[in-house]
């Protein structure tokens, strides 16, 4: 389902602000620092995570303001909301039609994907990058894996200061710890290994267009008992002071698939093309899996596309549920039909 409200307070550059986006094609254009991104970003903190800038909660918040922020949005006949106050100013809270509820379960009412500038470099970024956008995806289409996630990083942080304990690790604590690693961590590798494989078989079957057919594949870290990895490797990572095996070693590889090349080599603009023929199958691929698209995201992607790459874009994406789109110009969105906003500091007009 589409947002049919957004509400922000004291958020970024916004004291008040209230959109009313319609069910497809929603445009944000204005001048550069004028606070398209922040929109959008407002749009992705109604999923787990920490949005699409993956910043501190106390920076989403007013700079000038009286600390905290608030975000609401309507959802069919469901009340989303999430927000930080100001005694607590890093701790998230959220509420689903008012009653509290924990972060993980906005992924229960709805996914959102995005594309941002500082993606463009993510096939020749860290493999921590590129998991990140991986672990999104597989949020997408199965709303647990943000629990199995947030399970297994807590327990590699307990174990790694249990591991630099100056008089040695409690063994039995040690390992509850690696127990719940190897239960998580093994539902983390499953959960990815099914989204990569069905993703790359749905790009096999997408015809050649303007966008490149990205192959994809899970490589870094592979093994079959986790709970014995970690036993056998105590006292190499009480050296390194961290967790050498696991799934936190993965990387998602990406291939151009016409050329069979590493999309690390390919060009700028291949990159971009490869990039946005993923998210673009992967919406595909949630819209069939869940009975409903991911909500898209798309920051200042139509200005670095030329004018037939951008016309089948829109085209693509026509009648494939709520897309939010940002340009510093109306211009770009010439044949969208949709709601657009003009957004200028601290403000949005309907277009």
């Amino acid at each position: 389902m589409p947002l049919t409200r957004l509400a922000l307070t004291n958020v970024r550059n916004y004291a008040e602000l209230t959109l009313t986006p319609g069910q497809g094609f929603v445009c944000l254009f204005g001048e550069n620092g004028a606070g398209k991104t922040n929109i959008l970003e407002a749009v992705s903190l109604l999923a787990p995570g920490r949005g699409l800038r993956g910043a501190p909660l106390s920076e989403v918040a007013r700079g000038d303001g009286p600390g905290g922020f608030a975000i609401s949005a309507r959802l069919g006949d469901v009340d989303l909301g999430t927000g930080a106050s100001a005694v607590a100013p890093e701790r998230r809270q959220v509420r689903v039609n008012g009653a509290t509820a924990s972060v993980n379960s906005l992924a229960e009412w709805l996914s959102v994907l995005w594309l941002t500038p500082a993606m463009d470099r993510l096939f020749v970024g860290s493999a921590g990058d590129r998991r990140r956008f991986l672990d999104r995806l597989v949020l997408a289409l199965e709303p647990g894996h943000a629990h199995h996630a947030a399970r297994y990083e807590g327990a590699m942080r307990a174990r790694n200061k249990l591991l630099a304990e100056p008089d040695g690790a409690d063994p039995q604590w040690l390992a509850a710890l690696e127990a719940g690693m190897a239960e998580h961590g093994t539902a983390l590798a499953e959960a990815r290994a099914r989204t990569v494989a069905a993703l790359d078989e749905r790009l096999g079957t997408t015809p050649d267009d303007l966008f490149a057919r990205p192959e994809i594949a899970l490589e870094g870290w592979s093994a079959a008992d986790l709970s014995a990895v970690l036993r056998s490797t105590r006292a190499r990572d009480a050296a390194a002071g961290r967790a050498t095996q696991g799934p936190h070693r993965h990387d998602l590889t990406v291939t151009h698939r016409a050329k069979q090349q590493p999309a690390a080599r390919s060009s700028t603009g291949e990159q971009k093309a490869l990039l946005l023929g993923l998210v673009l199958a992967h919406a595909e691929l949630v819209a069939d899996r869940r009975g409903q698209p991911p909500i898209l995201l798309l920051d200042e992607v139509a200005a670095h596309l030329d004018p037939g790459r951008r016309e089948a874009l829109y085209a693509r994406l026509e009648g494939r549920g709520q897309v939010w789109m940002t340009a510093t110009e109306e211009a770009l969105f010439s044949g969208v039909h949709g709601t657009r906003f003009r957004i200028s500091q601290g403000s949005a007009l309907s277009a």
